[in-house]
């Protein structure tokens, strides 16, 4: 009775089997020529065809044909694909065939069929297969035993880093980026030099991936990781340029390079997409204009749209940013192992040492054969005469080597040359060659002997073949290399902070403009043209802050929401803006109240909450820090109340609350106690009937001690703090300015003094800017003030604020 197998001992050592034969035999390259099986095949085929980069082409299908027949027993079509991303220059960092025809694009489309296709060996592949006609390397029989192939082939090119390469075996992988030629054989002559080296001075020489297709490494933590155990993960990024458009009146942006094995149409329509979407908002228009020359994606902005927030929207929404995993995984003597970056190089550099001294002891074999024979020509020319009679009067070929042997003790190969010689190596001339020939000789044999004999030698020898490997094929970076972590760079590096005025209409249209937009005016003019908002419509807000900072909109429904300056879309001074609704989301017949700028949520200050009713409420700041995108309760209000403007404060500090019809108190805000985020707050002002709060000014700054009251009618009073009394909150307080026909009601109120400038916006949209100094002092607070800009029929002033740097000398521009 045979044996018996158990199904579960079969399976596992046929799996085993079958696994080995996959990650050996198809998917993991061997580390010392950088080749999968199929590639070394190609090219072996090549090279038996004589296909080379000097020769003719030939059709892809009569290679693809030969590889199958006699190395390669697996479809044609896995043949040929390998054989057309060896021609994509989008694929090999430095291609190993020169394709003629259609190969494929970057757009993902197939290479036209084998029989349409033309193909020879790249100039760089000869450096693969130099000398392997000097048994350098081992064969092994095909798979018919008909014939023999390379296990592996004498590169003299770092291929496996070179290339790098993508493979998935049974149970393990190997992803290895492609690198710089130049870069490679630096590292490879420093290892020479120094064995002992560590891969951090390495990586002084080989700096990082260098892809086909360009784009910007990030060769951080993730880089030194890869290059230190063998894994690793960096980020690629792809190379966008801002362009200037319509006369410098738009932006456009173009997508130069892209990250490696990327589809560029993938890519193209992702974008479309999100523009669809609306998560990329401000692009007007998308194309591909990309060509034989290079890749260029336009994107064509909109008026005001940010450029870097778009690019920032496109890294972080599409592939234009992407990881690459690195996996150094490669077969060392018929095992896989995960290798780091001098092991790869030391690895292939112990192949080019193998090499070097098979094709020495290949040559040097050849030397000595050829110097033994010459020493027989010799010695029969030294006795022509005798060598001739001898030869006269033998009977047969067999009877004159065997004489010649036995009278000068030549060897059999020597008696078969002098045999074989022509009568014309016995003139004087051929003479005098030989003896050249065999001087020669003698120094190749001793210089071969001393690279067999000398290590230094044989480290020579393998440099100096580096080197000109570097000197006729190396090519400059293609992928820009920065050495530091994608996480560390913000988009806001890339955004000028620069002072900017934020505008908000009454009907929710906000904007930023530059600070620069506008210009100082006299006291007293009718101002320039401002904001075009619509018919009804009027400026509410009109703040400065910097691009930076975090714009902090409270609504009159006490909720309150968070976004960066930058965010909101930028416009002239004569551009309506964007819908707040654009930006957050609002409810029916909500609208901002007011908006503050912030930098840091601090616990140390307090917002101050102030109500139309005359209520107020403290609470730190930091309480606001978290807030979501949909908003989040600031205040709670009473019936028929809405909020009506929010403030900074430190301790210690008093307040004054102005009033539309002319009064104002002044009270410390200890008399408020700090309160929780979700409440109501105490009375702040007693108000009399159709009375409501207009403004809520700070004391302590020491720069700023006079209070500037502004009306709709265009009058303004500046009146020293010291007029205003210190109260107890809720009183009705004191009057503050004098009221008239002529006045109108108070608009609003702000600390200043005589170095500020003051920004007015009238209903009608003029905008005036004017130093706070040509604005009279008064005496007492019980006045009406001066006329700060001139009013035409049903105009008045809806707004205010100040500039804080009058040293600094701007200029009207036309948007």
């Amino acid at each position: 009775m045979s044996d018996t197998i158990t199904i579960e001992s079969e399976l596992k050592k046929s799996y085993l089997e079958y696994s080995l034969s996959v990650i050996i035999g198809r998917a993991i390259p061997d580390v010392r020529d950088g080749l999968k099986p199929v590639h070394r095949r190609i090219l072996f085929a090549m090279h038996d065809l004589g296909n080379y980069h000097n020769r003719a082409y030939k059709k892809s299908a009569r290679v693809v044909g030969d590889v199958i027949g006699k190395y390669h027993p697996h479809g044609d079509s896995a043949v040929y694909d390998a054989l057309v991303r060896m021609a994509q220059d989008f694929s090999m960092r430095d291609m190993l065939v020169d394709g003629q025809g259609n190969f494929g694009s970057i757009d993902g489309d197939s290479a036209a069929a084998m029989r349409y296709t033309e193909v020879r060996m790249a100039k760089l592949c000869g450096e693969f297969l130099g000398d392997i006609e000097k048994q350098t390397v081992d064969f092994n029989p095909n798979y018919d035993n008909t014939m023999q192939e390379p296990s592996v082939l004498p590169t003299k090119v770092p291929n496996l880093l070179l290339n790098g390469t993508t493979g998935i075996a049974v149970g393990m992988a190997t992803n290895i980026p492609p690198h710089n030629l130049s870069e490679l054989i630096d590292g490879c002559v420093h290892i020479l030099d120094n064995p002992d080296c560590s891969v951090e001075s390495m990586m002084e020489f080989v700096k990082g991936p260098d892809f086909p297709t360009g784009g910007t490494v990030f060769g951080g933590q993730g880089l030194i990781d890869a290059y230190t155990t063998g894994r690793g993960s960096i980020k690629i990024r792809g190379i966008v340029e801002k362009e200037e458009a319509n006369k410098g009146k738009k932006e456009r942006i173009v997508i130069k390079e892209i990250p490696f094995a990327l589809n560029k149409s993938t890519l193209v329509e992702k974008i479309a997409q999100l523009v669809h979407d609306k998560k990329v908002d401000g692009v007007s228009d998308l194309r591909d204009e990309s060509d034989r020359t290079g890749i260029r994606i336009v994107l064509d902005l909109k008026r005001g749209a940010i450029a870097d927030i778009i690019i920032n929207s496109l890294y972080k929404f599409t592939p234009l940013e992407t990881s690459f995993g690195i996996n150094m995984m490669a077969v060392v003597g018929k095992r896989p192992m995960l290798l780091n970056l001098k092991e790869v190089l030391k690895y292939f550099l112990d192949h080019r040492r193998e090499v070097i001294i098979r094709r020495t002891k290949f040559d040097l074999d050849k030397c000595e054969k050829r110097v033994h024979i010459l020493e027989g020509l010799h010695i029969a020319l030294d006795n022509i005469d005798e060598v001739v009679k001898l030869i006269r009067a033998s009977q047969s070929p067999e009877e004159a080597r065997n004489s010649l042997m036995d009278r000068f003790e030549l060897s059999e190969i020597q008696a078969k040359a002098i045999l074989d010689m022509r009568l014309q190596k016995l003139t004087g001339l051929e003479q005098d060659k030989l003896l050249e020939e065999l001087a020669e000789l003698m120094k190749r044999i001793e210089y071969f002997r001393s690279i067999l004999d000398n290590e230094e030698v044989l480290k020579g020898v393998i440099r100096d073949e580096l080197t000109e490997i570097k000197e006729n094929y190396a090519t400059p970076r293609k992928s820009e290399l920065l050495l530091a972590d994608l996480d560390s760079i913000d988009i806001e590096d890339l955004i000028p902070d620069e002072e900017t005025v934020i505008t908000l209409s009454r009907r929710g249209y906000i904007k930023r403009t530059p600070l620069s937009n506008y210009t100082a005016q006299r006291r007293g003019g009718k101002g320039i043209a401002g904001v075009q908002t619509g018919d009804g419509d009027f400026i509410h807000t009109f703040m400065l802050t910097t691009n930076h900072q975090h714009l902090v909109l409270f609504t009159n429904f006490g909720k309150m929401f968070k976004i960066k300056v930058h965010q909101v879309p930028e416009g002239s001074r004569y551009a309506k803006g964007g819908h707040v609704n654009n930006l957050l989301p609002l409810e029916k017949d909500e609208h901002i109240a007011t908006c503050l700028s912030l930098r840091e949520f601090d616990d140390d200050r307090f917002f101050l909450f102030v109500t139309k009713k005359g209520m107020i409420k403290r609470s730190s700041i930091g309480l606001y820090a978290n807030c979501r995108t949909t908003g989040i309760r600031a205040v709670n209000l009473r019936d028929n109340d809405e909020l009506m403007t929010v403030r900074e404060l430190d301790r210690d500090v008093d307040c004054i609350l102005a009033s539309r019809e002319g009064s104002a108190i002044r009270f410390n805000i200890n008399d408020a106690r700090p309160m929780g985020r979700a409440t109501a707050g105490v009375k702040g002002m007693a108000l009399r009937p159709n009375d409501e709060v207009v403004a809520c000014v700070v004391t302590g700054d020491v720069d700023r001690d006079q209070l500037l009251t502004v009306s709709e009618g265009g009058f303004g009073k500046r009146t020293s703090i010291d007029q205003y009394r210190s109260q107890t909150r809720g009183g009705k307080g004191i009057l503050n300015m004098r009221l008239t026909n002529k006045t109108g009601k108070v608009i609003s109120a702000r600390m200043v003094n005589e170095s500020d400038d003051v920004i007015l916006l009238t209903t009608q949209n003029k905008v005036i800017r004017m130093s706070v100094s040509e604005v009279s002092q008064t005496r007492g607070r019980a006045t009406q003030g001066v006329r700060l800009v001139r009013m035409d029929a049903d105009n008045k002033v809806a707004g205010f604020d100040l500039v804080m740097d009058d040293d600094e000398e701007l200029t009207e521009k036309q948007s």
